[in-house]
């Protein structure tokens, strides 16, 4: 009796871990086509910027290389505006970009493509996202997270744009100016420019999402706004080296310039850490009055 009552269990047992194995494998799939349906539309972005590369390398890819661009002129106002002296006035980009590679050229279209692709799908790839984790979530949980793909493709196009606008030109020019002799000439590979641009560019859009980011980990418990206030000194000094390192002069105003969209950027993380804590204790304090 007991081995047949053994037997029961085991069968039980096993149907449950198929079914369990059954359930992970589907949630596997619909991922997979998620993910499926934003690759598409990475291509087809991809290819939109392939057809129009001409605009997208000479303006867009190539503009912090050139003395008019749009941050340049700005700052020459300001400067002259201001009194700030001649070395605000960015005038000229030094360094020579060359192609060393018989595919280069051609490599180069495909992955600046690529890139610009995956800028303009990146919201898209949140939506799918969202859809993806929002099944899984119980009502309140769908209704305090509702706006996230908004929030975060908000962020992300801020970033993008401080990147591209303010971070990207400074550090161009930081970098094509910086010598060690002059018996050296600089002569940029083509691929070291893209790939010096498309990093700060995308990587400031990603460093954006830090209010999103501490959203998420503040909702598990990871995260806390008494903990992000105690380390605030060393996030204000990373903040201050990175700045110092982009700007193109020792010029206060101008590394405070770049420095203080970051600052704001760690305080809204608190204030995100600080309003989901509350929302927490006063759900508890309800379940446990209740």
């Amino acid at each position: 009796m007991k081995e047949k009552k053994g037997l029961v269990e085991a069968i039980k047992q096993k149907g449950k871990n198929l079914e369990a194995e059954m359930s992970f494998f589907d949630h596997l799939e619909i991922l997979r086509w998620h993910l499926l349906r934003s690759a598409v539309a990475i291509i087809a972005f991809t290819i939109l910027a392939f057809a129009f590369y001409d605009f997208i390398f000479d303006v867009i890819i190539m503009g912090p290389k050139k003395p008019d661009f749009w941050t340049y002129k700005a700052m020459c106002k300001i400067g002259e505006y201001f009194n700030l002296g001649p070395d605000f006035c960015i005038k000229e980009i030094p360094g020579k970009i060359i192609n060393t590679e018989l595919a280069g050229q051609f490599t180069l279209q495909l992955n600046s493509s690529l890139l610009t692709g995956i800028v303009l799908g990146f919201p898209y790839l949140l939506w799918e996202i969202w859809r993806f984790v929002k099944p899984a979530l119980h009502e309140n949980e769908r209704a305090s997270a509702s706006g996230f793909v908004f929030y975060a493709t908000v962020l992300f196009i801020i970033g993008v744009s401080f990147g591209y606008f303010l971070v990207a030109p400074l550090s161009v020019n930081f970098l094509s100016n910086y010598t060690v002799s002059t018996v050296i000439e600089n002569t940029i590979t083509v691929d070291s420019y893209l790939s010096t641009v498309a990093t700060l560019t995308l990587g400031t859009g990603v460093v954006f999402e830090l209010p999103i980011i501490i959203y998420i980990l503040s909702k598990l418990g990871i995260m806390t706004p008494e903990f992000m206030r105690e380390k605030r000194r060393y996030a204000i000094v990373l903040i201050l080296v990175i700045a110092a390192i982009v700007t193109p002069t020792p010029d206060i105003l101008t590394m405070l310039t770049v420095s203080f969209p970051l600052f704001m950027l760690y305080e809204l993380s608190i204030g995100v850490s600080k309003k989901v804590q509350k929302k927490k204790q006063k759900e508890e304090q309800e379940f446990y009055s209740n």
